[in-house]
C-alpha cells in the first residue's frame, strides 16, 4: 500500500445511507465464517443465506438505533470497510432485548437466535470487566483484502476505544488464524480457547489501560 492510497482512507461513523452498503460488504466477509455456518445451518445453502442476511441485517439496525459504534472505512468516498462495536451499555446475551429477539427469531428462527445470544454470554464471561466492548462484526469488502487495509481498519476501531472514558477494552471471538494473527499485531491477547456452538475459537482482548501504559 503506497502512501497515495494511505492519504486516501479515512475513518468515519457510519450514516444510515451507509447500511445497505454495510450489510453487503458484512454478508460477503461472513458468508464462509465457520460458527455463522454452524449456528444458522448448513443443511440448506439457501436457507443459509437467507439466516445470515436476516442476521446481519437485523443487527445492523440494532446497533444502529442503540447509537452504538459503526464505524467505516472509506477510500474517497466509497466504503470499503466496516466494524461494529457493542458495548454493555445495553443488554447483551442472554438479557437481549425482546423486539431483537422477535426480529431475530423472525429472520434466523430461535435455535439460530439462541445460538447468537450463547456466543454473546461466553464472551462477556471471559472479558475483565463489565466497562467491556464486543467487536461484533469487522470486514473489507473483497476485493479490497489483502492490501493492508484490515490493520488500518483495527487501528481506527482501536482508536475510538481509546476516546471512550467508559470503556476498558474491547474483546472479539477468533476462529481463523490469520484473523488471530492480525489482532495479535495490533496488540490484542488471548483470555480463553472456547468452543461456542461446536465451533472451535479464541477471545482475544484489547486492553486499554495495559496499551496505553506500555506506550
Amino acid at each position: 500500500m503506497d502512501n497515495n492510497t494511505l492519504e486516501t482512507l479515512r475513518a468515519v461513523y457510519l450514516t444510515a445511507e451507509d447500511l445497505r452498503v454495510a450489510a453487503s460488504i458484512l454478508y460477503n466477509a461472513y458468508h464462509d465464517d465457520p460458527y455463522f455456518i454452524e449456528v444458522l445451518g448448513k443443511q440448506d445453502i439457501q436457507q443459509y443465506e437467507q439466516k445470515l442476511r436476516a442476521a446481519i441485517r437485523e443487527e445492523l439496525n440494532e446497533l444502529w438505533q442503540q447509537e452504538q459504534a459503526l464505524i467505516g472505512l472509506f477510500d474517497q468516498e466509497r466504503l470499503i470497510g466496516v466494524a461494529c462495536v457493542i458495548t454493555q451499555q445495553i443488554p447483551l446475551g442472554e438479557a437481549r432485548y425482546w423486539h431483537w429477539r422477535l426480529k431475530m427469531v423472525m429472520g434466523t428462527g430461535w435455535k439460530s437466535t439462541q445460538g447468537l445470544m450463547e456466543k454473546e454470554s461466553c464472551i462477556l464471561e471471559h472479558l475483565p470487566s463489565e466497562k467491556c466492548g464486543i467487536l461484533q462484526f469487522i470486514a473489507l469488502a473483497p476485493n479490497e483484502q489483502k492490501k493492508g487495509y484490515g490493520s488500518r481498519l483495527i487501528e481506527a476501531v482501536l482508536s475510538w476505544c481509546d476516546e471512550q472514558p467508559r470503556l476498558d477494552g474491547i474483546g472479539v471471538f477468533v476462529t481463523q488464524p490469520h484473523h488471530h494473527a492480525l489482532f495479535v499485531q495490533q496488540g490484542f491477547i488471548s483470555l480463553a480457547e472456547v468452543n461456542i456452538g461446536q465451533v472451535d475459537g479464541e477471545i482475544l482482548f484489547y486492553n486499554k489501560q495495559e496499551t496505553a501504559n506500555q506506550g
